[in-house]
């Protein structure tokens, strides 16, 4: 089942649907835009799509997955389709993601 995001960026992308290719590709478009290989722990990929135009990237699992980032102490939740516009160092407009905790800025007065 594709979103409307994945329906919408199909022209001149690149597709992958192997298994350990995908795994591969979601590694090197990460090292491509210069962030951290961890940053998507995503298993069982069936799917891995890149439209180098438009910067446009999606990334299907079998299912969702929840993810703690031992070192920030941040628990973060994967949906079975991540989606998101990929830039040199950014990832905007991401999709399927969500963290279980909340920041908020407020100014602090001495």
């Amino acid at each position: 089942m594709s979103s409307q995001a994945t329906i919408n960026h199909p022209e001149n992308a690149e597709v992958f649907t192997v298994p350990t290719i995908c795994k591969n590709k979601s590694l090197e478009l990460l090292e491509h835009i210069n962030m951290p290989k961890g940053l998507l722990p995503l298993d069982d990929l069936i799917e891995v799509g890149h439209n180098k135009q438009t910067g446009f990237v999606w990334l299907k699992q079998k299912k969702a997955k929840e993810h703690r980032f031992k070192k920030i102490g941040k628990l973060v939740w994967y949906d079975s389709e991540v989606t998101g516009f990929l830039e040199d160092r950014k990832m905007k407009k991401l999709t399927g993601v969500k963290s279980k905790e909340v920041l908020i800025w407020i100014t602090m007065c001495a």
